[in-house]
């Protein structure tokens, strides 16, 4: 029988208050005695005030939460169970980067006690718990893994900004190292959502699903983006064809854009780096990878295929989705490059994303408002409007708006089709995707 610490009043440690971090720590306070632990103090310190910049959990929620939070790696010391939900992002090659799930290991390891469970939530490839996790735990706690203390998974499906989908609500794959430890996680996320869990036969196996979940939402977006090229070339727009496609029973219904964010644009290439390791070529994964990636590139070329080559241009939105404040692997910024370096000048407005974020993590100075300009006394200060971002905001602008902001013939362009019922100034022109 496995000997394991937990117990219903147990110690709960949530290593890591982001995006997956906070709402599942803060779900968890509810039924269990739960310490919400990161290594940003000033993070710490704005959540204690009752402030998430990740907008995941509100004020009044923080507040009322029993959770205990602290950057003090003292206060975390022989909890029965911690769960790390650290970022895994890839290098600039695109390349896997374990640091930061390897430094929690090493953080961890000493605070370890006999009887204890690591759970691991962050997105890996199939065996990073095994062989580098379990191994680097053992080695920093002098115990053994599998004997002395015991590891788990149990993958992230946060969708930032997404209010119905959260993790009080989602089913949770769950697996551990033995039955013992599958049935605590089973207790333990099964008591915070009313989704279930489902019990994955290894934890190779929960790794793998969580890996696939994303690889294959990259690709399907990655062929209605090759075809959104093929007809943008033949002057028809796929966002029309998609409609008329999507009226048969099972046709499956995915839009084309910028494939950004910590998820979707970043995961495939963990799937393909392992395939790499046991000399398997992933075709299919790293093919739709590149049309995504070069899809910015794309767009600012045919935008600027029907402009002067030269004037002033407002793109609308930034973060990597809409209504949702993450600026995390944004492929905006490709578009921005892409527009400036065939000789436009850009705007850049969100009303969504942190300003001093914006400057700090890629030099974009955001517009407080997408009248600014107007607002200084310049008169049709723009060439072209781009749409890139659906934030509620945008979709809800008229073509009055847009006939101060644009020159006369001027472009409306609309990456995503938020202006479908927007009527169209005689002066100006439309483009969509």
């Amino acid at each position: 029988m496995t000997d394991l610490s937990y117990t219903p009043d147990a110690h709960i440690v949530v290593v890591g208050l982001g995006y997956v971090g906070l709402p599942l720590a803060v779900a968890m306070a509810n039924k269990f005695n739960v310490t919400g632990f990161d290594i940003s103090a000033q993070r710490v310190d704005e959540l204690k005030s009752g402030f998430d910049r990740t907008d995941e959990v509100d004020e009044e929620r923080l507040k009322a939460s029993s959770i205990r939070l602290t950057a003090n790696v003292e206060d975390i010391k022989g909890a029965a169970v911690y769960i790390v939900t650290v970022p895994t992002p890839v290098d600039e090659n695109n390349k896997p980067d374990l640091g930061p799930v390897r430094s929690s290991c090493e953080m961890l390891g000493p605070l370890l006690t006999k009887g204890a469970i690591v759970v691991f939530e962050s997105t890996v490839y199939p065996g990073v718990t095994d062989e580098l996790c379990g191994p680097v735990l053992e080695e920093k706690s002098g115990l053994v893994c599998g004997k002395d203390f015991f590891l788990g998974y149990s993958p992230e499906r946060i969708n930032p900004g997404d209010r119905e989908h959260t993790v009080d609500k989602i089913t949770k794959v769950i697996a551990g190292q033995t039955p013992e430890v599958t049935e605590v996680l089973a207790d333990l996320y099964g008591a915070v959502t009313t989704g279930g869990v489902f019990r994955a036969t290894s934890i190779r196996v929960a790794e793998a699903a969580k890996v696939i979940e994303n690889a294959q939402r990259d690709i399907n977006i990655a062929f209605v983006n090759e075809i959104a090229m093929i007809f943008q070339k033949l002057g028809i727009s796929v966002h029309d064809v998609l409609e008329a496609a999507g009226t048969k029973w099972n046709f499956l219904k995915f839009s084309p854009g910028l494939v950004g964010g910590h998820c979707i644009g970043v995961d495939p290439f963990y799937l393909a780096e392992r395939a790499r390791q046991i000399n398997h070529d992933p075709r299919i994964i790293l093919s739709g990878r590149a049309i995504n990636d070069g899809m910015a590139d794309f767009v600012a070329e045919r935008i600027c295929a029907q402009l002067a080559g030269e004037g002033r241009v407002l793109v609308m939105g930034l973060t990597f989705k809409e209504n949702c404040p993450d600026l995390r692997n944004t492929k905006v910024v490709d578009l921005i490059d892409g527009l400036k370096r065939r000789g436009l000048q850009v705007d850049v407005h969100d009303p969504a994303a942190d300003p001093d974020e914006a400057e700090k993590y890629y030099g974009i100075k955001l517009l407080s408002s997408v009248t600014d300009r107007l607002d200084d006394g310049e008169e049709y200060p723009y060439v072209s409007v781009i749409g890139v971002v659906p934030h509620n905001e945008y979709v809800e602008l008229d073509g009055g708006v847009m006939e101060k902001l644009l020159q006369p013939g001027g472009l409306i362009a609309d990456m995503k089709r938020m202006w479908k019922d927007m009527e169209t100034p005689k002066t100006l022109r439309r483009w969509q995707l």
